[in-house]
């Protein structure tokens, strides 16, 4: 990958390579739905603008705590759900990813005729979501997908001959005995053999379910498998086993990898590069051995101290990991990690919601909260029904109560009567920016310890 950024942060396609996939600022968003009418409510942004490109061959690994959104993306690179925002590209040379992320990177009142018809004919010919016909039947034989629960991706009905033969069957490829000897050819790849056709999912282990699964997604030759955390279920001996059948199928076959999961070693062991995702967003990408050995991002840095294995390296300064994922139908303004962040800056971007916050944590203090008016994120007002909360909250937010970085990204406080208002310095969202040859994160910080110059 060159050092020339493409769309949302992505790095660019360099001029020779060509694409199996390209994500392009996708985003899916599901409805929040309340009262006797469901009533759309809001969204929960489960993945929020993400981009990166997966070559012929290569493995992506996509890391990230429960709830970041990695199984979401995983569903619609595989075509399982369309996106809300954005999209997933099949088969893109680089020059019409060049095309592509010139086209999208021109705002929709300034794109001319000739962009819009561009930009439609890649879309009917490339778009996952937009695919019809016959497009559609490749994509869906070329991406194959391996779930984390093995037994329950396979019909508890149906014996494994059934099971693995099936998109054989539904792609013509196969009937009779030669369907029969395809079957035993997949099972044998995958350390299986004749003997295990004519059982069903229950009466295996589940490590050989989950070889069963593989032989299922093989069945059609595809170009991309998305693996969705598919040894996480495993004991550690059968992980490995799972690992190196893996490895020696990509070797054997050329198959490329989406590998989503959240044991690092095993992303260590098996990506040619790593996706790092935090509350549906990048929080870094780079090549593995350049994440692992030099990260870029507090998160990142979090994650890997938090891992026994790789928590000794000789270069890392560990720093814990606190609280919990913030609401993701209501991220945090500017870095979606500062509320964790043990490096937090004043201008991460503060917001009003963490005064609220704040407040909760402190509930003999201030429990008489009874209202906030909100002119913007960073400003409000907060009323209450207790006298004197008002001055005491002002008191505490300018005091070492809250963390440093806290206090100074207050701009103004100020109490009248039971209310206080209160307003931040507003920041953007952290994009994200290159920090060396095909190495991008959103982090203020230029090297976990200086201040970049654009926040």
């Amino acid at each position: 990958m060159t050092a020339v950024a493409g769309t949302a942060g992505r790095p660019a396609a360099s001029a020779e390579t060509d694409y199996l996939i390209s994500v392009s600022d996708l985003a899916k968003h599901f409805p929040i739905r309340e009262g006797a009418i469901q009533r759309v409510a809001g969204h929960v942004r489960a993945v929020d603008g993400v981009s990166f490109n997966i070559r012929r061959g290569e493995t992506v690994g996509v890391v990230g705590e429960s709830g970041c959104g990695k199984t979401t993306l995983g569903r619609c690179v595989s075509g399982l759900m369309e996106p809300t925002t954005g999209g997933v590209y099949f088969d893109v040379s680089a020059q019409e990813l060049a095309r592509l992320d010139s086209i999208l990177a021109t705002p929709d009142d300034e794109r001319t005729e000739a962009m819009s018809a561009d930009l439609e004919e890649l879309t009917r010919g490339h778009r996952v979501d937009r695919l019809k016909g016959e497009a559609w039947r490749r994509y869906r034989r070329n991406c194959q997908v391996v779930f984390q629960d093995s037994f329950a991706s396979l019909n508890p009905r149906q014996l494994v001959k059934s099971i693995v033969g099936r998109p054989l069957r539904v792609h013509k490829e196969a009937s009779g005995n030669e369907l029969t000897e395809q079957v035993v050819s997949l099972l044998e790849q995958v350390g299986l053999g004749r003997e295990h056709l004519y059982r069903y999912p229950h009466q295996f282990s589940g490590g050989q379910r989950q070889r069963i699964s593989v032989a299922r997604a093989l069945a059609l030759d595809p170009d991309l498998v998305v693996l969705d955390e598919p040894t996480s279920a495993l004991d550690v001996s059968v992980q490995a086993q799972i690992l190196n059948l893996l490895h020696d199928l990509q070797r054997d076959r050329g198959l490329a990898y989406l590998f989503i999961t959240h044991d690092l070693q095993v992303v260590r062991h098996m990506a040619d590069r790593v996706v790092v995702m935090y509350l549906g967003k990048v929080a870094e990408a780079a090549d593995t051995s350049t994440l692992f050995d030099h990260p870029r991002h507090p998160y990142t840095e979090a994650l890997l101290a938090a891992s026994p294995d790789l928590a000794e390296r000789g270069d890392a300064v560990p720093q814990a990991l606190e609280g919990s994922v913030p609401d993701p139908a209501r991220p945090p303004q500017g870095c979606r990690f500062h509320t964790r962040c043990p490096v937090a800056t004043p201008i991460c971007g503060w917001e009003i919601d963490d005064v609220v916050l704040w407040i909760e944590d402190h509930p003999g203090v201030f429990e008489t909260l009874s209202g906030v008016s909100r002119k913007d994120a960073f400003e409000a007002e907060l009323a209450f029904e207790e006298e004197g909360a008002a001055r005491r909250l002002s008191e505490a937010l300018q005091s070492e109560a809250v963390p440093p970085s806290m206090r100074e990204a207050l701009e103004h406080a100020s109490v009248e009567e039971n209310t206080v208002r209160i307003r931040f310095h507003p920041v953007d969202e952290v994009q994200l920016t290159e920090r060396g040859p095909g190495h991008v994160a959103a982090c203020v910080l230029d090297d976990l310890g200086g201040v970049t110059d654009t926040p």
